[in-house]
């Protein structure tokens, strides 16, 4: 399993959860050093895939079925991006099936579990990726598969310029749209999940609020409450109501234009200052 100098990897993402799994693809196909991007759902699929639709002996784990569509052969994939909790086979079974190919593929585990590292190096793992995956460490990790394969593909650095705008991949009745980070107004926790409320209007997906905090403060979100998360630029108003600040997003008549939200008091001194803060950024610039 060889990548020459001339050819990009041949990349299998697998995962069971459908808006996790296009994000990993989306993320792969922005990187020249990508020439393929491969998708499954299971590990059974994956198996299909990398051994062109044959059935496969694997052991304890019994053998996969037929009827299952392959795009590539086992000698085309050079690594596997692989969620480790699925049904069936785990990603961790999947990567024991995996190591005893003659030449095996790169396996990088991406899951939203930090328990499970040491098991994945066991197992030879090249990297461990935690989801929400950051472009940024996906380039690293895929960095480290060429250096560890001896592979030179020249390519850029890929350097995230001022304005790239994330996009966050959500399930909708059975579809999956990209909804793009500029057009989020603000964020509400719900639980372990965060929905998404935009000019068009809300998504929820599967991301703590705290996480979007930390992955979206350099382009202008700030938290303002527990529960929720605002796009700075967009805040319009800050005002005492009551025992309590609140903020207002827009200037609209019409419904859906214009929110308020409550403003926590932990949160109120940090919020003035960052408001002062752009304030004078943007005079500065005139």
């Amino acid at each position: 399993m060889t990548t020459n100098d001339n050819d990009g990897l041949v990349v299998l993402a697998v995962d069971d959860e459908e808006p996790a799994l296009m994000e990993l693809a989306y993320l792969l196909e922005q990187d020249q050093r990508v020439d393929t991007v491969l998708k499954a759902n299971d590990s059974i699929s994956a198996l299909r895939i990398l051994t062109g639709g044959d059935q496969v002996n694997i052991g304890g784990f019994g053998t996969p079925p037929s009827g299952i569509s392959a795009s590539a052969k086992q000698s085309d994939v050079d690594v596997l991006f692989l969620d480790i909790r699925m049904p069936g086979l785990d990603g961790l079974e999947l990567a024991q099936v995996l190591s005893r190919y003659v030449i095996p593929p790169s396996v990088v585990f991406v899951t939203a579990h930090d328990d499970r590292a040491v098991e994945a190096f066991d197992v030879g793992a090249v990297d461990y990726l935690l989801k929400p995956l950051r472009p940024e460490r996906l380039y690293a990790s895929l960095t480290r598969i060429l250096a560890s394969r001896g592979t030179t593909v020249p390519v850029e650095p890929a350097v995230e310029e001022e304005g790239d705008d994330e996009v966050i991949p959500v399930e909708l009745a059975g579809t999956t749209k990209l909804v793009q980070r500029s057009t989020v107004r603000w964020v509400e926790a719900q639980g372990d999940y965060a929905r998404l409320h935009t000019t068009e209007g809300s998504h929820l997906v599967r991301i703590p609020l705290s996480v979007l905090e930390e992955r979206w403060s350099d382009a202008g979100f700030v938290r303002i409450h527990r529960s929720y998360l605002v796009a700075l630029p967009l805040i319009t108003e800050l005002r005492l109501a009551g025992s309590g600040y609140v903020v207002r997003l827009g200037n609209g008549n019409q419904p859906g234009e214009v929110a308020e939200l409550p403003v926590s008091r932990r949160h109120t001194r940090e919020l003035k200052d960052r408001l002062v803060r752009s304030t004078k950024q943007a005079w500065g610039r005139r």
